[in-house]
């Protein structure tokens, strides 16, 4: 009888953010922010650009 032994793949290591992020998002937080692209804000919810002192969405009304 000959056994193979598969090797596996260990998933990524989550940073301290992320763990922190799953956590209050399983207790009732909102934690989504803007998106970055380049050095520009990008929302979350339809991909509009925005200068980096934006507070809402001149798009479609999203704000963190």
């Amino acid at each position: 009888m000959v056994c193979y032994d598969t090797p596996r793949m260990s998933s990524a290591p989550q940073t301290t953010d992320s763990v922190l992020d799953d956590f209050l998002e399983q207790n009732g937080h909102d934690v989504e922010e803007w998106d970055r692209s380049y050095n520009k804000k990008q929302c979350p919810d339809c991909g509009g650009l925005h200068g980096t002192d934006a507070l809402e969405c001149d798009v479609c009304g999203w704000s963190p």
